[in-house]
């Protein structure tokens, strides 16, 4: 360790007064940044791009930024008896229209594009932010012919109407015999 005190270096620069003194406390002559921007990062908020200060906790997002949610399934196919197997797990932090109720009955619609499109159903479940599905669909189909589809997923009330609150999809490129598992996010149904 060297000691930067002037009188370790007799005739040398008298280092008390500059900017550099390490003796004083660093706060009085240094403020501290963020990386990403000249604001000093004791601020507790930032400017967002109309120029309002608000917290980063309290930013709720509208419109398409919104989260609706996500879809948790899992796909094997079984090569021996050219089986594909889909499994409707669960659907998390699912958001849906004030319109269609405060618990509305919820099921997920699947739908392999096939040129011939292969549909189908789990059962309704009440409207929560955790919904367990648990259920299994098995198809017979070709992998030849599975490799070039999408799987597509509706999430749908069933009370007080029929009506598709939201929609995912997965490509299925890499189907194979090992069961996959895959976190789909949610998003608002296209027109």
């Amino acid at each position: 360790v060297s000691d930067l005190r002037p009188s370790a270096f007799p005739g040398s620069f008298d280092l008390s007064r500059s900017m550099f003194d390490l003796r004083s406390p660093p706060h009085r002559f240094m403020k501290r940044y963020d990386s990403l921007s000249s604001v000093p990062s004791s601020t507790s908020s930032r400017k967002d791009s109309q120029g309002s200060n608000r917290s980063l906790d309290t930013i709720t997002l509208s419109g398409d930024e919104r989260d609706f949610g996500r879809l948790n399934v899992k796909l094997c196919y079984v090569s021996s008896v050219e089986q594909i197997w889909i499994t409707v797990l669960h659907c998390k932090d699912l958001s849906w229209p004030s319109s269609c109720g405060e618990n509305p009955r919820i099921c997920v619609k699947g739908i392999l594009t096939l040129p011939k499109p292969v549909h189908f159903r789990s059962s309704a479940k009440e409207g929560c932010s955790d919904i367990e599905f648990m259920e299994t669909f098995v198809f017979a189909i070709k992998l030849q012919s599975l490799q070039a589809v999408r799987l597509v997923f509706k999430i749908q009330t069933q009370t007080p109407r029929k009506k598709t609150i939201g929609e995912c999809s997965l490509a299925l490129r890499e189907l194979s015999s090992e069961e996959s598992s895959h976190w789909l996010d949610v998003s608002p149904p296209s027109k």
